[in-house]
């Protein structure tokens, strides 16, 4: 099973993630995590990728979509991927879709959890404190959420459409959030 869970930062993508992965044996596609894998390298684009989150703005499609290939072609991981987060832009949607086709895989399940901007930010300062990331500052976050928005709004619009998209109520406790999870996905 291939499933999507997708929110604005700080919404409980990667939670979520972490406790599927557990209950279902499968793995967590974090391009958040992968990003900071390049930062913490120093890689060059780790680089550009550092620039990017401390200016609030998304990473290009280009270096996620290819840091994504090399898992989604993973015989290993076929049709046991949580995407984290991912996809964040239209143009990343129809890439997921794309190399999905071309692997013979498909997406079973559509996450959004829905937060407003004020439980964002409690939750980002809470998760500051807690894990320490270089990206959880207010400022950085309220820009983050902006441009999430923005950006992602045409990505909600794609994916609401489909039947097995679902929205669930990401200001919720965090084992109420995964029960609602596990209903809908029948688990």
């Amino acid at each position: 099973m291939n499933i999507i869970i997708f929110g604005p930062p700080g919404a409980g993508k990667g939670t979520q993630a972490k406790h599927l992965v557990k209950k279902l044996n499968s793995f967590q596609v974090s391009t958040g995590d992968m990003l900071r894998e390049e930062i913490k390298k120093d890689t060059e684009i780790g680089k550009k990728i550092i620039n990017n989150m401390n200016d609030g703005k998304f990473v290009e499609d280009e270096i996620v979509n290819k840091l994504l290939e090399k898992i989604i072609f993973n015989p290993k991981k076929m049709s046991k991927l949580i995407f984290d987060g991912y996809p964040r832009t239209i143009n990343q949607a129809k890439n997921l879709d794309a190399l999905l086709r071309k692997s013979n895989q498909k997406i079973d399940c559509i996450i959004f959890l829905n937060v407003n901007k004020n439980s964002i930010v409690k939750r980002i300062e809470k998760r500051k404190l807690l894990e320490k990331r270089s990206d959880d500052n207010s400022d950085t976050i309220l820009k983050r959420y902006d441009t999430y928005m923005e950006v992602t709004k045409p990505v909600l619009d794609y994916y609401s459409k489909k039947q097995n998209f679902h929205e669930v109520d990401g200001s919720a406790e965090i084992k109420h959030i995964s029960q609602k999870i596990e209903e809908i996905l029948k688990v």
